[in-house]
């Protein structure tokens, strides 16, 4: 291919970066488990926002939103906008509290950790089927992205599938096994930036060349006119399902875990401004991509099979090798953000949640660490396995596992921080019955032509429903929480106050 020399230098010189901030990490930030897995409490405000922005998005804000702008118009819209609304009550909600109340509560550095402490579970059933859950779908998750790395270096440079994956695993692997949590949030930052940049240079660059703003849209409209339509194709319930996208944010593990590692409860509301901003901006030229896209394949007579590979096609058609392995590198940097996250916190949960509570209580920190790398090593190469010879039943779980944690931890996370009266049974009975829900409405055949309920209407809207009403009914059934629980509780509400004093005065 035209692009494959001077694209894989970039490549090159990105994958140096990444590995050169994994061995920077290890010298900074591994020497104990607090530093190894939460980087020490010590992210400033824009690697928090990026990283969580980054870790978020994966390949899907490059390949499949592009894609769905430019196979249906502006109604793919509705999930940005749901994502965006979500994002931002996130930080409002969820990130002062979280960050505030992991400290508090013992110092927890992993979720199902903060779910035992908060509720002072001594039987370690919430811990560990929280474990369980991250676990199982976060080596699911892994797998699907580590797929969509083989299968870039295949349709980009006609690399073998295998090669390609193992690049991609090798690359990831070996940051966030040695360089931990602090080398998977500084890699984040730099690939949300490249994500940021990549996302503006391509629709700009596509729209001049269709000859700007007035004519690309001329040109959409001649294709289909309610392509520029945002309610087009859709309904009530479509909208409400695509907006439902936001209530995922609350309960991804991987994302939220940011918050508990911000240097300071004071800082959350800069990475808030930072974070949206980023956020918006990308999910903007995401869109704009996919629009431009189609205006640049109808005016030059082009035949796009994949809809998702619109992205790739313009970088090859528009721009010198360099700038386009840039740009690839993009892509890698939205999968591999999303990746080495995930593989943290399954590591996170196997060294704390498992190895620290049942296997050896009386672990020193060193050993705790070299369990957490071995643990990262583990869920790569399961991960892998599974990606190896990829599983449209596996793939398709993975599409659902959004929902399926955003059910399952999401109501239970934002009842958590914010009510008091909620007890450990009400936690565990919300937790599997959002799960529940999810797995019913996306494998049950109930309707009269044997489909799923997901195609009516999303599964996050009732599995988050249906959580919430389970946490809040069976909480209500049992003792209002005393002792340790409440006066940890009360010291949090205390120390939000006085965090948001000097911003309220500001």
């Amino acid at each position: 291919m035209r692009m494959e020399t001077g694209a894989l230098v970039t490549l090159g010189l990105y994958f140096m970066l990444m590995l050169g901030i994994g061995v920077y990490a290890w010298r900074r930030s591994t020497g104990d488990v607090s530093g190894y897995m939460l980087g020490g409490r010590r992210l400033g405000p824009a690697v928090t926002a990026l990283s969580a922005g980054a870790s978020d998005m994966s390949g899907w804000l490059m390949l499949g939103l592009p894609g769905a702008m430019f196979a249906t118009g502006l109604s793919a819209a509705w999930i940005g906008l749901g994502l965006v609304a979500g994002a931002w009550l996130n930080y409002l909600i969820v990130a002062p509290r979280l960050r505030v109340y992991t400290e508090a509560a013992g110092d927890a550095i992993t979720i199902p950790d903060y779910l035992g402490k908060r509720f002072a579970d001594r039987s370690h059933l919430l811990r560990v089927i929280s474990s369980l859950v991250i676990v199982v779908f976060f080596t699911l998750y892994t797998a699907s992205g580590l797929v969509a790395g083989g299968k870039l270096f295949d349709s980009a440079f006609g690399l073998d599938y295998a090669w390609g994956l193992w690049i991609t695993a090798g690359v990831v692997l070996a940051y966030t096994l040695f360089g931990g949590f602090l080398a998977v949030s500084l890699t984040d930052f730099v690939q949300g930036c490249i994500m940021f940049l990549a996302l503006v240079l391509v629709p700009v660059v596509a729209m001049i060349e269709v000859g700007g703003p007035a004519e690309t849209a001329e040109i959409v409209r001649s294709v289909d006119p309610a392509r520029l339509d945002l309610l087009a194709g859709t309904s009530a319930v479509g909208v409400v399902s695509a907006l439902a996208w936001g209530l995922g944010y609350f309960g991804q593990p991987h994302i939220i875990v940011r918050f508990m590692a911000i240097r300071s409860v004071r800082d959350i509301p800069v990475a808030r401004r930072i974070g949206m901003s980023w956020m918006i901006v990308s999910l903007a030229g995401a869109l704009a991509t996919g629009l431009t896209g189609l205006a640049y394949a109808t005016a030059h007579g082009l035949s796009v099979a994949d809809p998702e590979t619109i992205f790739i096609l313009l970088s090859d058609l528009l721009f010198d090798p360099l700038v386009t392995g840039f740009l690839l590198a993009a892509i890698l940097a939205a999968i591999m953000s999303t990746i080495s996250s995930q593989l943290l916190v399954s590591s996170s949960s196997l060294t704390e949640d498992f190895y620290g509570l049942f296997v050896r209580r009386s672990a020193s920190q060193t050993e705790l660490v070299l369990v957490g790398r071995i643990a990262v090593l583990a869920v790569a190469l399961a991960a892998v396995g599974l990606a190896y010879s990829p599983d449209n039943n596996v793939l398709g779980l993975v599409a659902n596992a959004w929902a399926g944690f955003g059910a399952a931890f999401g109501p239970l996370i934002i009842l958590s921080l914010t009510w008091r009266r909620m007890t450990r049974n009400g936690a565990l009975a919300g937790m599997i019955t959002g799960a529940a829900t999810v797995l019913v409405w996306i494998f049950a055949p109930v309707l009269p032509s044997g489909a799923a309920l997901t195609t009516v209407l999303y599964e996050m809207v009732p599995g988050f429903l249906l959580s919430a009403l389970a946490i809040v009914g069976v909480s209500l059934m049992g003792r209002t929480p005393q002792g340790e629980v409440a006066g940890t509780f009360d010291a949090v509400g205390a120390k939000l106050a006085g965090a948001r004093a000097p911003e309220a005065a500001s």
